[in-house]
């Protein structure tokens, strides 16, 4: 239960009471300060307290984005303010100060704006809703609260909060073909009570039965799939569009949100090869490339804004021509088509899947999805490069989590440490770089089973180790974990496709899934400010380098039908450990009262 305390002279005919009722909160009265002192006072330390002028007059919605978002522990409005646990210390304090003060004595005559105006003053960090059109004020005379009621009725909050529900910056597709009536289904699940957690959980099993059906290997199942997974699309599109709307934000719904997009996405090319396989075609190398070379995507942009994230001076021409660009309206939808974000991606993927073959889904999506990596690398290398940006330690903390190093690379890392501070700023990149190519260049032109691929994963796990022994603050060293997420990625699928038997690359595929989403959970946990995963869990599946070296071992010691078998083996593993730790992870957090947030995530 929350608890407001509405403090002031009561207006006569006024809804705030109501207002406030129907937004969860328990009333208590306050006639002077003092009074609204103790009752603060009086309410338990774990719920959420709001100050209210009784004189408010606004829009429902305009409270309810003030006084109830979960995501920060201080917000407030004119005529309103609230804290949540962590904020009410800070509170309290105000309160008393103001109270002590005599409260009157300023220009200010509401409590609650004198309160944030006291709040500001100690520095704190109040949370400030855009309102746009929305009205929220304390009228100091009658005509200025008949102006206020007028201006109240000029506005139909609803339509503001319905609009506010669809994320201001998002993909061609999604903005006109899936917004216009998901924020409509959105609100039909707010009205019912559901979650966006289980609107979410219902997309997931939508693109899974997608994947079920294209795993068939008929046109029907094709068909029904592609439609199956735009069906899975417009859920993914509600469930953010039901949290904006009834302000449902929590620490498990981002990261169940973020996580199951990828699972939905990997299950349908798992769905598709199968599919394939039924057919006699053998594309389990596409989709395997397709998921290292999207997951390698999604690399380069959380490097990327992780390592910009809190730089100082962060400008550059490139960046201020990206501005200018912007204010032309045709070239933006261009350039956010072209990157091939979520929404274009799964519309492609669907319409190909009913009306051509697996195949052909797979070699479009790898050309599209080549090309926009292409265009956004090269667009952030010429940001980077023209950029004075001095990044912090926070920036090169996460890109060194990014970089997921085992005990090889850390204590190659320890035994570089003084000779990397003479080397030039972009030796990290350039190591990774070419350390990975050795790697996959070698399980790529010599024999299965041979030697030399173990030579060039020990010089990786050297090269790596270079890359990582000194901080991550050069301008191009958000590359790195990128390039090592293709090293590790891509000798995975060419030592599976050159053992050349059934069963190698869809072995292959679940190794790169299961460890992908341990690294994508280290980025969800960035993100979150809860920090990398625990270091006993990268020790034990081996880090980067060591999963690395280990399967070229395999490649070695063991015949193809073995290796096979030991991938399953290993894909098995590393899943169980990466996804019991998660779970109780994410779990905990939420159950422990972690603040809640909501990742846009990937442009829908």
């Amino acid at each position: 239960m929350s608890t407001a305390i509405l403090t002031g002279q009561p207006v006569p005919g006024s809804s705030i009471e109501a207002d406030l009722r129907s937004l969860g909160f328990d009333l208590r009265i306050a006639t002077d300060a003092a009074e609204a002192e103790t009752l603060l006072a009086e309410v338990p330390g774990d719920q959420r307290v709001a100050l209210v002028d009784a004189r408010f007059v606004g829009h429902v919605h305009a409270l309810r984005l003030g006084l109830t978002d979960p995501r920060f522990p201080l917000a407030g409005i004119p005529g309103a303010v609230t804290a949540q646990p962590a904020g009410r210390q800070a509170l309290t304090r105000a309160m008393a100060r103001e109270n002590s003060a005599g409260g009157g004595t300023t220009l200010v005559d509401s409590l609650a704006d004198r309160i944030l105006t006291a709040l500001d003053a100690d520095g704190t960090d109040v949370h400030r809703p855009e309102l746009g059109s929305l009205v929220a004020a304390v009228p100091a005379d009658p005509q200025a609260r008949n102006e206020a009621r007028q201006a109240v009725t000029d506005v139909d909050d609803e339509a503001v909060r319905l609009k506010s529900a669809v994320k201001s910056r998002d993909g061609f597709f999604t903005t006109y073909c899936i917004s216009p009536y998901s924020r409509y289904i959105a609100r039909w699940c707010a009205r019912r009570g559901l979650t966006p957690n289980q609107v979410t959980t219902a997309s997931l099993l939508t693109a899974l039965i997608a994947a079920g059906c294209a795993a068939t290997g008929t046109r029907g199942g094709f068909v029904a799939a592609g439609v199956l997974l735009i069906a899975s699309f417009v859920l993914d599109c509600t469930d953010g569009q039901l949290a904006r709307y009834s302000l449902q934000y929590s620490t498990l719904g981002a990261w169940l949100d973020a996580t199951f997009d990828r699972a939905k996405e990997y299950a349908y090319y798992a769905g598709l090869a199968l599919g394939a396989a039924r057919g006699g075609d053998d594309v389990w190398a596409l989709a395997l490339g397709a998921m290292v070379l999207q997951t390698c995507r999604h690399v380069v942009d959380f490097s990327f804004n992780e390592a910009n994230h809190d730089a100082t001076a962060n400008t550059s021409p490139t960046a201020a021509l990206s501005d200018k660009l912007d204010s032309v309206g045709w070239t933006v939808w261009v350039r956010r088509m072209i990157v091939l974000p979520i929404g274009e991606r799964w519309a492609m993927i669907a319409v190909l899947t009913a009306v051509t073959t697996p195949r052909i889904t797979f070699y479009a999506l790898l050309i599209g999805c080549a090309f926009a990596a292409t265009y956004t690398t090269a667009g952030r290398v010429l940001r980077s490069l023209t950029r004075k940006a001095k990044r912090t330690d926070r920036a090169a903390g996460a890109l060194a989590d990014l970089a997921d190093s085992g005990p090889l690379a850390q204590g190659f890392a320890q035994a570089f440490k003084k000779a990397a501070r003479k080397l030039p700023g972009f030796t990290a990149p350039v190591v990774a770089l070419l350390g990975g190519l050795a790697v996959v260049l070698t399980a790529a032109l010599t024999d299965f089973g041979g030697p030399w691929p173990i030579v060039a994963a020990l010089g990786y796990a050297l090269t790596s180790g270079l890359a990582v022994a000194r901080p991550l603050k050069g301008a191009l060293d958000w590359l790195a974990p990128p390039f090592l997420r293709a090293a590790e990625y891509g000798t995975v699928l060419v030592l599976a496709a050159r053992a050349d038997v059934n069963g190698a690359l869809p072995a292959a595929f679940g190794l790169v899934a299961a460890v992908a989403y341990h690294h994508y959970d280290t980025v969800y946990r960035i993100r979150g400010d809860a920090g990398a995963p625990p270091a006993w869990l990268v020790r034990s599946i081996g880090g980067h380098e060591g999963r690395t070296l280990l399967v070229t071992v395999l490649a070695a010691l063991l015949t193809a039908s073995q290796f096979t078998v030991a991938l399953t083996a290993l894909a098995v593993a590393v899943a169980l450990v990466v996804l019991v730790e998660s779970i109780r992870f994410w779990v905990g957090a939420h159950k422990g009262g972690a603040p809640a947030v909501h990742d846009e995530g990937e442009t829908a």
